[in-house]
C-alpha cells in the first residue's frame, strides 16, 4: 500500500508495503466520531475500470486482498451496515463476524462487539430462515416502511430481527434512515450498496462520504454502475481526501465539498 495523496511529507519511493490493520483504521476513522454524535453516512463501492459495480451480479470478482483488508476495516469501525435487499440475495450476505483485532477499539468506543447489518426493504421478501437474521451477535436491522407487509413483519420479528421504520405507504424513505438509526445509538454508518440502494441515499443528499475502490479490470457488459438510478438535476461535487494505491488498484476518498 502506498498513499498517493495527501502527498507524504517525506518521500516513500515505489515501494509497497501492506499496512497493519491499525493503521488502515487510523487512515479510515470517522470524523467527530464520539458516540452521541451527528451521524455520519459512508459509502464503500468498488468499480471496474469501465465503470461496472459487479461482475455476474457480485463484486468480489472485481476485488483483491487489499480491497477485502479495506472493506473489513471499515466494517471494523462501523455501529451499522446498511445494505438493499437484493445485494443481501445476490452476495449472499451473513452477519458481520468478531475480530480480535477490533474489540478493544470497539470496546473504548462504546461500540457493540460487531457491526449490526440493516436491510432496507419495502417488500420484505426476505428468507428470515438465512443466518444473517437468526445468528447475529447483535441483532440484524430490518428499515422498511409504515405499510410493510403484514407476514412479512411477523416473520421478521420471529426470526430476532429488529424492525426499523423509516417511510409511510411509499415505502422506505432514504432521508430517514440515518436519523432513525442515530436515534437507536447508530451514528457510524457504513452502506455497502447495492447501486440502486445507493443512488437513492445520494439523490436524497444523505452520503456524507464515498470509499470506491478503482479496479484494474475490465468487464464490458451491462452492470450498474455504483450509484444506480434516475439522473438528478445536477452533478454533485466531492472532495477527494485521500489516495492509496496497491497492486494497481486504487482506493480514493471523497467527502462532499
Amino acid at each position: 500500500m502506498r498513499r498517493l495523496f495527501p502527498v507524504p511529507s517525506e518521500p516513500t519511493g515505489d515501494t509497497e508495503r501492506e499496512w497493519e490493520l491499525a493503521e488502515l483504521a487510523d487512515a479510515y476513522a470517522y470524523p467527530g466520531a464520539e458516540a452521541g454524535g451527528a451521524p455520519w453516512l459512508r459509502a464503500n463501492m468498488v468499480s471496474s475500470m469501465d465503470g461496472a459495480a459487479h461482475h455476474g451480479g457480485r463484486s468480489r470478482p472485481l476485488s483483491n486482498a487489499a480491497d477485502m483488508r479495506i472493506f473489513g476495516v471499515l466494517r471494523g469501525l462501523a455501529d451499522v451496515v446498511i445494505v438493499g435487499a437484493e445485494t443481501v440475495r445476490e452476495e449472499r450476505y451473513r452477519p458481520a463476524r468478531r475480530r480480535a483485532e477490533f474489540a478493544e477499539r470497539r470496546a473504548a468506543a462504546g461500540q457493540t462487539t460487531v457491526p449490526a447489518i440493516a436491510v432496507v426493504s419495502a417488500s420484505l421478501h426476505l428468507d428470515f430462515s438465512l443466518p444473517l437474521f437468526t445468528e447475529p451477535d447483535v441483532p440484524t436491522l430490518v428499515i422498511t416502511g409504515a405499510k410493510a407487509p403484514h407476514s412479512g413483519l411477523v416473520a421478521a420479528r420471529e426470526a430476532g430481527a429488529e424492525v426499523v421504520t423509516a417511510g409511510d405507504e411509499a415505502g422506505v424513505d432514504p432521508r430517514r434512515i440515518k436519523p432513525e438509526l442515530a436515534r437507536r445509538g447508530y451514528t457510524r454508518l457504513l452502506t455497502e450498496g447495492g447501486p440502486r440502494l445507493l443512488g437513492q441515499l445520494a439523490a436524497a443528499g444523505v452520503v456524507d462520504e464515498v470509499c470506491l475502490t478503482i479496479s484494474p479490470r475490465f468487464t464490458v457488459g451491462t452492470a450498474p454502475r455504483v450509484m444506480s438510478g434516475p439522473e438528478i438535476e445536477a452533478p454533485v461535487d466531492m472532495e477527494l481526501t485521500d489516495l492509496l494505491a496497491e497492486s494497481g488498484f486504487l482506493f480514493g476518498r471523497y467527502r462532499l465539498a
